[in-house]
């Protein structure tokens, strides 16, 4: 495990796809909620959609979580497909090229893969291994929809990820803020109890 007090990178990736419309502000907000909690932190914030591909976009790459700028509309709002696959191979590759110890990935979408064309739901499993076996943490976060099982496909326990109902995202940020503090400073894994799992679906 690396030393307690090595920087934390902490990677989002956000799904921009048309259907995230009638929660975006929500998503932005609690984002950018959870960011400012993560003293310390280096941050990278990326969003995707698939429109004849994939549509990948940083929108704030490797930003010192007290630097941070809240991240509004109008740089992204939603459009297109959702190819999670390939969103989610291009997020581990960016982060494997920084090569941090203390890294988290977390992944906020409302659909299943649709739109993939590059790298397969097998790609992702291999890859999400991969980047446990460094102790790296990987959440997945669904907003109103079944997240459990998606984020088994990719290897993810069911404590990694939450359901979280359109008003109960900040509650879901603000406990995973916690986690994630928890982690960058012990090393301890992120895991939601079911008690915050059943809260968050609130």
């Amino acid at each position: 495990m690396s030393d307690a007090n090595e920087t934390l990178n902490a990677y989002i990736l956000l799904d921009r796809s048309g259907s995230m419309a009638s929660r975006w502000d929500e998503a932005l907000g609690s984002i950018n909620t959870y960011v400012k909690a993560l003293a310390g932190a280096t941050v990278t914030l990326a969003t995707f959609d698939g429109m004849d591909g994939l549509k990948f976009e940083v929108l704030r790459d490797r930003v010192p979580s007290t630097e941070w700028k809240d991240v509004t509309p109008a740089e992204a709002t939603p459009r297109g497909e959702t190819p999670l696959y390939d969103a989610l191979g291009r997020i581990i590759s960016t982060a494997e090229a920084a090569g941090a110890d203390r890294t988290v990935i977390v992944v906020m979408t409302d659909g299943v893969e649709n739109h993939s064309r590059e790298v397969s739901k097998y790609d992702v499993y291999d890859a999400v291994d991969r980047c446990k076996s460094k102790g790296w943490q990987f959440v997945f976060l669904g907003a109103d929809f079944d997240a459990f099982r998606q984020a088994s496909h990719f290897g993810l326990h069911r404590s990694q990820t939450l359901r979280m109902k359109s008003g109960g995202f900040p509650f879901g940020f603000e406990r995973l803020a916690r986690k994630t503090t928890d982690y960058a400073t012990t090393g301890q894994d992120i895991a939601f109890t079911e008690e915050e799992q059943k809260e968050a679906e609130k």
